[in-house]
């Protein structure tokens, strides 16, 4: 991946639009809300559920951990979970229980497919309850957390072929396969 794509549209942005996305490529702040231990599994969790395995990653972990550490939530959560901060702590400490219980490791030193076989006993647990949590709950958070720092991050925008805000120019060529002049 590359920012090469997106950031040549820079010049064509507003100061406000500019600054948002260029904010998003600088060095994320240090981790605030999780601890050392969480903070790993929640690396090796994400980089799992976004396959990740490569570098330049965006950094998930850091833009979850900033949201959290601000309170900065969807503003609504699932009534059989706990607060969203809260439900990732229990949920990365469940997931470390069952990597420990079957693998004999931490989660974040087992190999990628342990890891991958791990996550997908939560996928697949869907409405029943997984470490007294509702499992297809706590996947929704997880991914719905993960999806929004990713997508909202430039190196995704040119992983899946998004040209980059396109305010204040706009859109002209609305339809399947109708692309603007500078994408």
């Amino acid at each position: 991946m590359s920012l090469v794509d997106v950031m040549r549209q820079v010049p064509t942005w507003d100061l406000a639009t500019a600054g948002v996305v260029l904010k998003r490529i600088t060095p994320p702040p240090p981790v605030r809300f999780f601890n050392l231990a969480e903070e790993a599994i929640g690396r090796a969790l994400f980089d799992q559920l976004l396959d990740q395995r490569d570098e330049p990653r965006v950094p998930v972990f850091e833009m979850v951990d900033a949201r959290l550490a601000e309170f900065e939530t969807d503003g609504w959560r699932y009534a059989d979970l706990p607060e969203d901060g809260e439900a990732f702590r229990r949920s990365f400490a469940a997931l470390n229980e069952d990597a420990q219980s079957s693998c004999g490791a931490d989660f974040p030193r087992l190999e990628w497919d342990d890891q991958a076989k791990l996550v997908r006993v939560v996928q697949q647990t869907g409405s029943e309850q997984w470490h007294d949590l509702h499992a297809g709950h706590v996947w929704s958070l997880w991914t719905r957390y993960a999806c929004t720092a990713f997508y909202g991050h430039p190196l995704a925008w040119n992983e899946i072929g998004f040209g980059g805000p396109a305010y204040p120019r706009g859109y002209k060529n609305i339809g399947i396969n109708a692309r603007e002049p500078w994408e």
